[in-house]
């Protein structure tokens, strides 16, 4: 490093009639300059994006995980209940065999409710994207009537 007289860069204490160049860019260049930026920035807000999606990919990782385990703790839950409840059934006077198919029943009918619950709300999903499908078709018929006429 060199020492610097600080004199020597003050305007003030220069010769008079000392010129100054002052660089100017040409429009191409000022031009690659703001596109090199932009570049920057998009490669930045990307980045940015793909940061916060790993992020929420972790986090909806971890959810998932914890609803599986949610999910094995209730079906063992539900085995000890229904256990438990057969064991009721048979202390009432009801023999063991015809407590665990009344519980066993009960349960089967529940499932099977659940089930057709499910398959017609899984049907009305799958018809969603028809309807807007045809309606695209529609808008798309509508607007070459509108160019042609």
């Amino acid at each position: 490093m060199s020492y610097t007289d600080p004199q020597s860069t003050d305007p003030r204490t220069e010769p008079p009639g000392t010129v100054h160049r002052v660089e100017t860019k040409s429009t191409a260049a000022l031009l690659s300059e703001a596109l090199n930026h932009v570049s920057g920035l998009v490669r930045k807000e990307v980045d940015l994006a793909r940061a916060e999606m790993s992020r929420a990919v972790s986090r909806a990782a971890i959810g998932i995980a914890l609803l599986v385990g949610a999910v094995i703790l209730s079906l063992t839950a539900l085995n000890v209940l229904a256990a438990a409840f057969v064991a009721w059934l048979a202390e009432t006077g009801i023999g063991a065999g015809w407590s665990a198919l009344i519980v066993g029943g009960v349960i089967l009918v529940i499932a099977a409710i659940l089930v057709k619950v499910g398959i017609n709300r899984v049907k009305a999903v799958t018809n969603a994207p028809k309807r807007s499908a045809e309606s695209i078709r529609r808008d798309a018929a509508a607007v070459k009537g509108a160019i042609n006429d």
